[in-house]
């Protein structure tokens, strides 16, 4: 764990090394975040994490989105999906589907996928109990939205995200 006080004072280097993976394969977002310190708590920083997020051109939103791993791949079958993503997601049940359950995530995805060009995004640590079957319906239910709304959702998703790893991460 990092003090804020030494998240204050660290060198943008070092700050992007200890930082850089709290958006998913995106470093730009802590580069830019830390232009805003120092920050006077933690609520402050992941606001500045946010706000270099939501600053950003939507080529780039896309792209961070894109960055995400598909939820309920087979384990070893995405060489992209970072730590925190595999624990994330094992956390959820979703490295232990069952036949019938990947089906279904590979039916949901797919579809996902190719209405909206991006993959799924859900805070699966916020989801709770029974977690796979309401993602599975988070996942029904959003493609009826629009993109741009998904675009949004999947935004403030990644941000729930963001801050929960910046709490792993760093003490107040």
């Amino acid at each position: 764990m990092i003090t804020l006080a030494d998240v204050n004072t660290m060198p943008q280097a070092a700050f992007v090394e200890a930082f850089g993976g709290v958006y998913e394969h995106s470093p730009w977002v802590a580069q830019k975040a830390a232009l805003s310190r120092p920050f006077a708590d933690l609520g402050a920083m992941c606001q500045a994490f946010s706000a270099a997020m939501h600053g950003a051109g939507e080529a780039e939103q896309y792209a961070l989105v894109r960055a995400h791993p598909e939820l309920g791949h087979r384990l070893g079958v995405d060489a992209g999906l970072t730590a925190a993503s595999a624990q994330e997601q094992g956390g959820a049940g979703l490295d232990r589907l069952t036949p019938e359950e990947y089906a279904r995530f590979r039916a949901l995805n797919d579809a996902y996928t190719q209405k909206f060009g991006m993959p799924f995004v859900i805070c699966v640590r916020k989801v709770g109990g029974h977690a796979k079957e309401v993602i599975a319906q988070a996942m029904e239910r959003r493609l009826a939205s629009t993109p741009q709304a998904e675009l949004a959702e999947a935004l403030h998703q990644i941000d729930a995200i963001a801050a929960l790893r910046l709490h792993d991460k760093v003490v107040a």
